[in-house]
């Protein structure tokens, strides 16, 4: 079977001499297995389309029973190079992916965290980073995974929870001592969430934290006693 879909790559690594295998999101059919063969050799034509978060047209080979497709060929649309040229923006951006892998089965389309995905990259392309892009993420991520809190948790206001789970990326950035004690309430949400849900931690939340206390103002103060009962579905490869 031949088929072709846009697709992000969410993680790659080498396999045997000159390939790499790596891990597609697409928009049709899901999260996939990939081959890349022969990309690590001098001549090699797809590495480019290898690359971690480069989004593409891939067309992917399957064979009758296989369990893993190979990239025969593909057309670059965007490889976020503002991205890779920036730290800051680099974490995020892998970040973003490796939330995606770890929370998506195989194979279960879904365009709500295509979408998302797609347009959080190409926020931080063009747009500026800000603190509460990887919470706003990670809430999204989770509502489109079957995870969302339906209302605002821990006192957080009604006002402020549908702007981080609606507004653009760029555009959450806040000042007030409130918003800032919201946000952090935010990051607590989400820590507690992936301390519950993945058996061992993101390897890209070493490049930043969502600390609770991280962005409360001087001298304010809350206690996080409130029980968070996150929804509960299946989802056989949450790890």
């Amino acid at each position: 079977m031949v088929f072709t879909d846009e697709g992000i790559v969410l993680f790659r690594q080498p396999f045997r001499e000159a390939d790499r295998v790596a891990c597609l999101y697409t928009r049709r059919h899901g999260r996939v297995n990939v081959r890349f063969p022969s990309v690590a050799k001098p001549l090699g034509k797809l590495k480019a389309l290898s690359e971690p978060f480069s989004y593409a047209d891939y067309r992917v080979y399957v064979r009758r029973g296989g369990v893993m497709g190979t990239v025969t060929g593909g057309k670059t649309l965007n490889v976020f190079s503002r991205v890779r040229a920036d730290l800051k923006r680099l974490s995020l951006a892998m970040h973003f992916c490796e939330l995606v892998l770890r929370l998506t089965p195989q194979h279960q389309p879904s365009e709500e965290k295509f979408e998302l995905l797609l347009k959080s990259l190409t926020e931080l392309e063009y747009g500026e980073p800000n603190p509460a892009f990887a919470a706003a993420f990670t809430l999204r991520l989770m509502r489109a995974a079957g995870f969302g809190l339906e209302r605002p948790v821990l006192k957080i206001s009604p006002r402020f929870w549908k702007r981080i789970h609606e507004d653009s990326l760029s555009s959450l950035t806040f000042n007030e001592p409130e918003d800032l004690l919201s946000l952090s309430k935010c990051n607590s949400v989400c820590r507690r969430f992936l301390s519950q849900y993945l058996a061992y931690p993101l390897n890209t939340l070493k490049n930043f934290t969502l600390e609770e206390a991280e962005l409360l103002p001087e001298n304010a103060t809350y206690t996080l006693q409130e029980e968070i009962v996150f929804p509960q579905p299946t989802l056989s490869n949450v790890r």
